[in-house]
């Protein structure tokens, strides 16, 4: 999906600045206004660049393309060739993008295709080789956090607590979230990962395994239960029901799935990014969207503006998982996130140069006493 110019806000305390990744952060002249994150997932290549504002970034430029890296993961333990080969021309037009416009930081990361390959390693040194490009596999629990990151600005007064789900290609993320009081809040109090759960159940992995079923309305419910037992043994550690019971729990969903979802609802003629980031549904209006979705079968998703002939085999198992989340947790309301991982590192990066370790900008060390 198309990324649209958008600001992103800067909510959370100061943390020390990250460890820089990719031979383009070395590069970067000094006056560099800008910062870079490249997100090598599953399904997805994506790269974001952001210039700092008073309270986040704004976004300059973007690449979003569809590389099918865990494409036959789940049955060999491998990435394909065709797939490497797919990213690496994803990745190559990064790495053109990048050489054309200097970045102040850089950082690449690669999810749970590369966490579950065998030959993930062998790829990344690939990558490098290639590209000048060195993403790092990161844990199922950095991925928790950075999407937590990129969407704390989302959360309001009255919330106590966040249920924040990122269906992502080869995985499913649940973050369950602690907020902070209003006056702690004020006071830069971070939002707080009370618990996280990675499921292996992602949009690729149930296409492969269970794509053409969920075309159906029994392998479709099939799928929904699977997911749903996983969700139910994360809500016995957690009690999350009896909090929703209770009130002041925020449900925000983050991917594909979800933007597609509120696009359907929203009747958007074309996806458009502004109208859906941030966006509060009545769970009811997304549902429905789910039911308009189903009914359309093959070539009705592949002519819709919001999914397109690339996303066809994807959208029913995303949402089944959706649905799958409704029936175990079921929240009057469903905020949309346009964000994850690439606006968390952003956001890292820059508050990481704003509030270093000892105090001073990165600038004043470079240039001051």
């Amino acid at each position: 999906m198309p990324d649209d110019a958008a600001t992103f806000g800067l909510t959370e305390p100061p943390e020390p600045a990250p460890e820089r990744h990719g031979g383009y952060a070395a590069r970067c002249g000094t006056l560099a206004s800008t910062y870079a994150a490249l997100d090598l997932g599953t399904n997805n290549c994506r790269l974001l660049v952001g210039a700092p504002t008073g309270g986040g970034f704004r976004v300059v430029d973007s690449f979003s393309r569809i590389v099918r890296l865990g494409e036959g993961l789940a049955a060999t333990g491998r990435l394909s060739e065709a797939a490497m080969d797919r990213a690496i021309a994803a990745l190559s037009a990064c790495a053109d993008k990048l050489s054309r416009r200097p970045v102040r930081q850089f950082q690449a990361v690669a999810t749970e295709a590369c966490r579950r390959a065998h030959n993930g390693p062998a790829f990344l040194a690939r990558v490098e080789a290639e590209t000048g490009l060195r993403p790092r596999i990161i844990s199922a629990r950095e991925e928790a956090e950075l999407a937590m990151e990129s969407c704390s600005p989302l959360l309001e007064e009255h919330d106590r607590r966040a249920l924040l789900f990122d269906i992502g290609g080869g995985s499913t993320e649940i973050a369950w979230i602690r907020v902070p009081a209003a006056t702690a809040r004020q006071g830069r109090t971070p939002a707080e990962l009370i618990g996280y759960v990675s499921m292996p159940l992602g949009v690729v992995t149930l296409a492969e395994r269970a794509g053409a079923s969920c075309f159906t309305q029994e392998g479709f419910a099939a799928v929904v239960e699977e997911v749903a037992e996983h969700l139910r043994r994360f809500d016995r550690v957690h009690c999350i029901g009896q909090e929703i019971r209770s009130g002041g729990v925020r449900l925000i969903g983050t991917s594909g799935t979800v933007t597609t979802l509120a696009g359907v609802a929203l009747a958007l003629p074309r996806y458009r990014r502004p109208l859906v980031d941030g966006r509060i549904l009545d769970t009811e209006m997304a549902d429905q969207a789910l039911g308009d979705l189903f009914a359309l079968g093959r070539a009705g998703l592949a002519a819709h503006p919001c999914v397109g002939p690339e996303r066809v085999e994807f959208v029913l198992p995303g949402c089944a998982v959706y649905a799958a989340i409704r029936r175990v947790w079921p929240v009057p309301t469903l905020t949309v996130a346009d964000r994850g991982l690439r606006e968390g590192m952003l956001l890292r990066m820059i508050r990481g140069d704003r509030y270093p370790r000892d105090g001073r900008s990165a600038l004043a060390r470079r240039h001051g006493p």
